[in-house]
C-alpha cells in the first residue's frame, strides 16, 4: 500500500495525496452485488436535518458485503480486490466451489488466488472466519460478531485489528481498537487478521472541493454567528468565546462532555473502558 502525492501545480495539489491503489485488481464491480444506494443528506423520514454536513457528493452503488461469513466448510478462491466507495477498506470478491461469488472485507496481505473458508475446522491464517472458541488467544481479530449469526459489527475500518486476549465462562475478552477491552460471546463468529489498506489514515484531502465529491457539506464556525444561531455568536470583531467551555449549537459542552447512559445494559459486559488506566 502506497500513497501518491502530486507535484504543487496549484495550492491544493501541495499537500494532496491520493492512494496508489496498487493492491487494486478489478476497476469493475460485479454486477450481481450491486444494489442501489438512495441519498437523504442527513435528513430522516420526516425530512428534518438530523446529521449536518451531508449532501451531494458522487452517486454511488452500494456493495453487498458477506459480514455474517455463514458459507461454512466450502473453499472460496479470492479472484479480485476492489475499490469500495461505501467504506474506508477494500474489499474481496470470493468465489465458492459451487459457483457463488460473495464480497468480504479484505484483510490485509491478502492476494488474488488465495483459498478462504470459514467454520470450525478452517486454519488460523487471515481472511478465514471461525468462531472465537476456535481462535488462540492472542490472535489478531477483525468482522466480530456482537450476538451469534448478526454478522460482523465491530472492527471494519482501514487498518484496524482487535486481539483476542482472554476466555472465560462462555465469554472471550476482546482488546478492541479504541483501547477498550469487552467481553464476547465464545459463539460469535470473527474473521482472522487486520483490515487492509492500512495508509487510508495517511491520504491528505489537500482541498474542499475533493469533501464535496464525498459528500460533505461545509461547516459554518459558530464565533461568525449572531447570538441567536450559536452560543459563541456576537460581539464585535474577533470576540472570545465567553463561556468557560467551548459550547455546541444547542448549549452544551463541546469537550469532554460524557454522553454515555448511567445504566447502559452493556456496561457489564466493558471490562476496561477505552480511557481508563
Amino acid at each position: 500500500m502506497a500513497i501518491k502525492k502530486y507535484n504543487p501545480t496549484s495550492p491544493a495539489r501541495r499537500h494532496m495525496s491520493v492512494s496508489a491503489f496498487e493492491e487494486i485488481t478489478k476497476t469493475t464491480p460485479e454486477r450481481s452485488l450491486l444494489e442501489p444506494l438512495k441519498k437523504h443528506a442527513g435528513r430522516n423520514s420526516y425530512g428534518k436535518i438530523t446529521v449536518r454536513h451531508r449532501g451531494g457528493g458522487n452517486r454511488r452503488k452500494y456493495r453487498v458485503i458477506d459480514f455474517k461469513r455463514d458459507k461454512d466448510g466450502v473453499v472460496a478462491n479470492v479472484i479480485a480486490i476492489e475499490y469500495d466507495p461505501n467504506r474506508s477498506a477494500n474489499i474481496a470478491l470470493l468465489e465458492y466451489e459451487d459457483g457463488e461469488k460473495r464480497y468480504i472485507i479484505a484483510p490485509y496481505g491478502i492476494k488474488v488466488g488465495d483459498k478462504l473458508v470459514s467454520g470450525s475446522g478452517a486454519d488460523i491464517k487471515p481472511g478465514n472466519a471461525l468462531n472465537i472458541a476456535d481462535i488462540p488467544v492472542g490472535t489478531l481479530l477483525h468482522n466480530i460478531e456482537l450476538s451469534p449469526g448478526r454478522g460482523g459489527q465491530l472492527v471494519r475500518g482501514a487498518g484496524t485489528a482487535a486481539q483476542l486476549m482472554a476466555k472465560d465462562g462462555g465469554y472471550a475478552q476482546v482488546r478492541l481498537p479504541s483501547g477498550e477491552v469487552r467481553m464476547i460471546r465464545l459463539d460469535c463468529k470473527a474473521t482472522i487478521g487486520q483490515v487492509g489498506n492500512l495508509d487510508y489514515e495517511n491520504v491528505k484531502i489537500g482541498k474542499a472541493g475533493r469533501k464535496r465529491h464525498m459528500g460533505w457539506r461545509p461547516t459554518v464556525r459558530g464565533s461568525v454567528m449572531n447570538p441567536c444561531d450559536h452560543p459563541h455568536g456576537g460581539g464585535e470583531g474577533k470576540s472570545p468565546i465567553g463561556r468557560p467551555s467551548p459550547m455546541t449549537p444547542w448549549g452544551k459542552p463541546a469537550l469532554g462532555l460524557k454522553t454515555r447512559a448511567k445504566k447502559n445494559k452493556s456496561n457489564k459486559f466493558i471490562v476496561k473502558r477505552r480511557n481508563q488506566k
